[in-house]
């Protein structure tokens, strides 16, 4: 369509990226850009931890207190991954593929946080199985499940 073209019925309709997804793209973008940037590989390990910590941080309550622990978790359950933003969440990547994430409930505007894993977690069961999981808080029985299953997705 040129500049001069009005829109068609079919492009008025489309309504495009929301917000929330539009911000997703430029948080990834600027991460992007900042892994590019020169540096040692230990330097750059802190820096995206340091990342992932303020991004936890800046959470509502509720989303802050599960990303903490689950922060916590993989770190304790399988400290070869390495934290790192992903589309402005908390991930962790194995040789630089993001295993698994934490989306906080505020960055969609959905009613729960959700923690998720990656094509690249090995938890294939069969032809079905769960990729991510609906959080409203996060119990001592919880934190042991995502410690078992990011431990299996590396494996």
């Amino acid at each position: 369509m040129t500049t001069t073209q009005k829109p068609t019925a079919t492009a008025e309709k489309f309504d495009g990226f929301t917000d929330e997804e539009r911000g997703a793209m430029k948080a990834r973008a600027q991460e992007l850009k900042a892994s590019s940037r020169r540096g040692s590989r230990a330097d750059k390990a802190a820096e995206e931890e340091a990342a992932v910590v303020a991004k936890i941080a800046e959470m509502q309550e509720s989303d802050r207190v599960m990303a903490e622990r689950i922060h916590a978790v993989i770190k304790e359950s399988v400290p070869e991954l390495a934290p790192k933003l992903w589309y402005g969440m908390p991930a962790y990547a194995k040789d630089g593929k993001v295993v698994c994430f934490f989306q906080s409930a505020q960055k969609f505007s959905a009613r729960y946080a959700t923690f998720g894993f990656s094509d690249k977690a090995n938890l294939d069961d069969g032809s079905m199985w769960p990729a991510s999981y609906a959080l409203t808080e996060l119990t001592a029985e919880g934190a042991a499940k995502i410690g078992a299953l990011v431990e299996k997705a590396v494996n």
